[in-house]
């Protein structure tokens, strides 16, 4: 007896034919005003710290944040919902090249690292696993790292993955608060990063129901469930796929900004990435499998019926024959005129079709 397996949203119930993915399609690096929405909410956040102290301010105006490019102290500007005029006047104050402000403004843009001036920067995709529609959502991610001054840029004020950042920086004398500004660029990475593997556990549970699902109803609902896993597995591995090379990028650049015991806590998130990599990779073999699968249970399915068909016929064929004989309307056939010819020719047909079914028996083919 199997027992079917129960996964936290519902999973069993889910109609992969009434959740369409919407794709936003539109031409990088730069980003039309048309594509680009106003946010309806602008949420500034501002962790200035020191391993004494860490003070947390929320300023109304993007113009508060200005006196944090001199800072003495370490500053984390966390710019929640990217309006282009904030965006540009932040940028022309600390001196960022517009280009990096293209950047940040942009949609869909491909992984990158960049140092320009005075600036490292860095942009990949947040993601998070839907519970509701079960596909991968990305979140576009700037960062920014300058002297004293680490600033990020994300679009969606209700949700990231930098908790445990923060709950870092209240601890006092932690390492974050005893450390420079690229190591709490590195603290940013390695949390969007780890993300990458709750999102790839999410999906590894699908694969595994629907492993089930194929072996007990290969229908066509079955098939776009299928189709829409292999198209999250896709969008998930286009996504971190360009990552390694952001990280890499932080591990060859000779910027001042980077200091030499931090580089193996780069190394470190390199190595994640990496190993994030082959996992989506085998991820979406497993999915391939899975099409392989629905297809052979598909012809079996056929072979089945088939079969059953062959059988029939088969069994039909000799009764069908003898019918036929003995239904010619011929003068001279002598059988017509035997007085109990009729049940003898029934006898004969249920004496062949019952012989035929215990010697199909006796060969296992039904």
């Amino acid at each position: 007896m199997s027992i079917r397996p129960v996964l936290p949203g519902n999973i069993s119930n889910f109609n992969p034919f009434r959740h369409r993915r919407q794709r936003t399609i539109s031409y990088n690096p730069a980003t039309s005003d048309s594509v680009r929405p106003e946010p309806a909410e602008v949420k500034i956040t501002v962790y200035d710290f020191n391993p004494a102290d860490c003070q947390i301010l929320q300023p109304t105006k993007i113009e508060d944040t200005f006196p944090y490019r001199d800072s003495p102290t370490i500053s984390w500007v966390n710019i929640d919902g990217l309006r282009r005029e904030d965006i540009r006047k932040f940028c022309d104050h600390f001196g960022i090249h517009f280009l990096l402000a293209d950047d940040i403004l942009s949609v869909g843009q491909r992984a990158k690292m960049d140092e320009i001036g005075d600036y490292l920067f860095a942009l990949l995709p947040m993601l998070y696993f839907n519970p509701q529609t079960h596909a991968v959502e990305a979140e576009q991610v700037s960062i920014i790292l300058g002297k004293n001054i680490v600033v990020s840029f994300q679009d969606d004020p209700s949700r990231d993955v930098f908790g445990p950042v923060r709950d870092k920086l209240h601890i006092p004398n932690s390492k974050l608060r005893n450390g420079t500004p690229d190591l709490l660029v590195y603290a940013l990475l390695d949390a969007i990063v780890d993300s990458y593997f709750h999102v790839m556990d999410k999906l590894a549970e699908r694969i595994e129901f629907m492993e089930d699902i194929v072996q007990r109803d290969a229908s066509k609902r079955t098939l776009g469930r299928i189709n829409f896993l292999r198209h999250e597995m896709l969008t998930f591995r286009r996504a971190i796929a360009p990552v390694r090379e952001v990280i890499n990028g932080f591990l060859k650049s000779d910027s001042d900004l980077l200091n030499e015991h931090t580089e193996k806590f780069f190394k470190d998130i390199y190595d994640h990435i990496i190993q994030a990599n082959d996992m989506a990779e085998n991820y979406r073999e497993m999915v391939l499998n899975l099409q392989e699968m629905y297809i052979t249970q598909v012809n079996l399915k056929m072979n089945e019926v088939m079969k059953v068909l062959a059988v029939v016929t088969t069994l039909i064929a000799p009764p069908t024959l003898l019918a036929g004989i003995y239904g010619m309307n011929f003068k001279n056939m002598p059988e017509l005129e035997t007085q109990n010819g009729y049940y003898i020719v029934l006898g004969v047909m249920a004496f062949i079709f019952i012989g035929m079914i215990v010697v199909f028996k006796k060969r296992g083919w039904f």
